[in-house]
């Protein structure tokens, strides 16, 4: 064995490719968008390193043109759950023995080959089975990807370093164990990262894991597996089983050996999940911890001496980046009555330059939201608006056509009454919604924006003037998990602002940090007595 204590690469973020016209980045990167586009692949689960197929097939589609089929998958249920419990559960020990060092190796592994040959595979992936344009790609599956899988392993390992105080005549040590069975990880649409994070940070740290990805994100978790293959993860540590939520998800709650659950999705899914771990609790061999990341009504926060340029700019970027299909998406806005005129005149100018189509087409800053489901949802926030007379009115957008690929317009809701749905529900969609305070009411709208919506993920706020920062700020302290001045409330970068919300928003456990990792272990304090005692008495009794 080795007699070494190991350091690891101290990270740094993966610079973004601009994807100019003529760069290498963007020549490679339509080079596969078109190889991609032009077969239809099989993807099988895989368990225990073996390739399962079922024959209980399900499409992978494009969002912006949903009759061209880029592949087709095959659906677990719960005979693939036990198998994959049973492959993770097999898998557990070796992993758990793997030397940490040998752990984060293949970590570092995956981050350097997305970094190189697999940064345009996933990337396309990414872009013709999600809708993302290629920046938002990038940004995704390239580069917050390889930080998670870089950061983990730094943060990791200053885990494993803290270290108790020893008094004399003893050594303490604290080892980090995994939990005591199986991590379930339930990954979203949105973020191909997400979905490689919330797989890879529990098995980090010697945890095996049964993964269910979105069904609407399978195709871009096929190539991830390929990519965690190739970087040296042994068999059964992660296990890919897609399917519908219900068939995978209730017999992994059933299983006495759930250890835990790292979930990203909506807040009621989370709910229910939660509900029946509840239930099932007696049954469990540990009690699971739940980890999740859930809804957000994220708001933009305007003062009167806000810089309306940029406030309109990060309203754009912030409602309209990806169609509105973040989490962290800035979904309502409250805007004084004194730059009100000002700023919508800009925000309605802004917003009629925006290409939205192909996203294989790089001039299209939107494509189309994800399926069916999203599309008729977010249509109807935008048909009751219309309807809504005394309480919203539409200033931008609204149009819907699923002809050929589900586009929504990027709309701008007034929100007369500022209870209304869209300005406290969350859509998940190209939709903001607008309530207009009178300038004296500062405070009291403060409060509104804190109290009027459930969830608490993410929120910004725009001044110059330092002293009304600092009032909005402290007025809005348990409104957003992750707070924003002067900037919009998306975009948060591994190593520089942890992620999570609280509320309705999730457990706040802060991907991209250490706090989400130690909860993926169980530790264990061991003390080593050098020359213990010889005989029972204490010195108190030698005297009467």
């Amino acid at each position: 064995m080795p007699n070494a204590v190991y350091q690891v690469p101290q990270p740094e973020n993966e610079p973004v490719l601009g994807y100019a016209q003529g760069s290498p980045e963007k020549v490679a990167l339509k080079a596969e968008l078109k190889a991609q586009a032009g077969r239809k692949i099989e993807i099988p689960m895989v368990i225990g390193g073996e390739e399962i197929r079922t024959g209980k097939m399900a499409d992978c589609v494009m969002p912006h043109n949903h009759k061209h089929v880029l592949g087709h998958y095959h659906q677990g249920g719960e005979k693939e759950v036990k198998l994959a419990i049973k492959a993770a559960q097999k898998a557990k020990k070796g992993w758990a023995a793997t030397p940490f060092e040998h752990r984060a190796a293949i970590m570092l592994k995956a981050a350097d080959l997305l970094a190189g040959r697999y940064r345009q595979v996933l990337n396309s992936a990414t872009m013709l089975g999600q809708g993302k344009n290629a920046m938002q790609a990038e940004i995704d599956a390239a580069c917050e990807l390889i930080d998670f899988l870089r950061f983990n392993v730094f943060y990791a390992r200053q885990i494993l370093a803290e270290q108790p105080n020893s008094a004399r005549g003893m050594w303490n040590q604290l080892e980090q164990r995994p939990l005591d069975g199986f991590v379930f990880a339930v990954t979203p649409f949105n973020f191909t990262a997400i979905a490689g994070n919330l797989s890879t940070a529990p098995a980090l740290m010697g945890n095996t894991v049964v993964w269910k990805p979105a069904s609407s994100s399978v195709f871009s978790g096929h190539y991830l597996m390929e990519l965690f293959r190739e970087a040296g993860l042994p068999d059964g540590v992660i296990n890919f089983v897609p399917g519908s939520g219900g068939q995978i998800g209730t017999p992994v709650m059933a299983s006495r050996e759930l250890a835990g659950v790292h979930f990203t999705g909506s807040t009621a899914v989370f709910q229910n999940m939660w509900k029946q771990i509840g239930t099932n609790i007696h049954n469990y061999g540990c009690y699971p911890r739940i980890v999740g990341e859930t809804g957000g009504k994220d708001f933009v926060f305007a003062h009167p001496s806000a810089d309306v340029t940029a406030l309109v700019t990060a309203l754009v970027r912030g409602a309209f980046e990806y169609q509105g299909q973040k989490c962290s998406a800035a979904s309502r806005a409250y805007i004084p009555l004194s730059l009100w005129k000002q700023t919508r005149g800009a925000l309605l100018d802004m917003i009629s330059t925006i290409a939205q189509g192909d996203v294989t087409d790089f001039r299209n800053f939107m494509g189309a939201v994800i399926d069916r489901h999203a599309f008729d949802n977010i249509k109807g926030y935008i048909d009751r608006a219309r309807k809504a007379r005394g309480k919203a009115k539409i200033l931008a957008g609204g149009g819907c056509d699923d002809k050929k690929g589900y586009f929504i317009e990027p709309t701008v809701i007034e929100a007369l009454d500022p209870h209304y749905e869209s300005m406290v529900e969350e859509i998940f969609g190209p939709v903001l919604t607008v309530y207009v305070y009178e300038d004296q009411d500062l405070v009291k709208t403060l409060k509104l924006c804190d109290t009027s919506s459930a969830y608490a993920l993410t929120g910004a706020i725009f001044a110059q003037d330092r002293a009304a920062l600092i009032k909005m700020k402290d007025a809005l302290e348990g409104a957003a998990g992750n707070f924003y001045i002067n900037d919009k409330p998306t975009g948060a970068v591994v190593g520089q602002q942890p992620f999570g919300g609280s509320r309705a928003s999730g457990t706040n456990d802060k991907a991209g940090s250490y706090l989400n990792l130690i909860r993926w272990t169980s530790p264990r304090t061991v003390k080593e007595t050098f020359d213990p005692p010889r005989d029972y008495p204490y010195p108190y009794m030698s005297a009467r």
